[in-house]
């Protein structure tokens, strides 16, 4: 399975999601210092469980949910979190 298959996944289900999606950005990176240590990955995720939470709280659960990083292999992550409310807004 592929680590941006795998992320999906893995956030769908910690963050009970209704809309995930993990790009994987690697190829956009290569070269870089950074990118022998992991790929790079875009996500944006909609949850319900963002609802009342900042920014950083979101974002920190989000690392919760996919623990160690350099583990699964991620040098980096730029995540855009919602919740369902939002996520409406945006797509109009």
């Amino acid at each position: 399975m592929k680590i941006a298959d795998r992320l999906t996944e893995d956030l769908r289900t910690a963050l009970a999601a209704e809309h995930v999606v993990v790009e994987d950005e690697s190829a956009r990176h290569r070269g870089h210092a950074g990118a022998m240590e992991g790929g790079h990955y875009n996500a944006v995720i909609v949850s319900a469980r963002f609802e009342g939470l900042d920014l950083v709280a979101r974002h920190r659960a989000v690392y919760t949910a996919l623990g160690d990083l350099r583990e699964r292999r991620v040098h980096a992550l730029a995540l855009r979190t919602y919740t369902p409310d939002e996520w409406r807004q945006a797509e109009k």
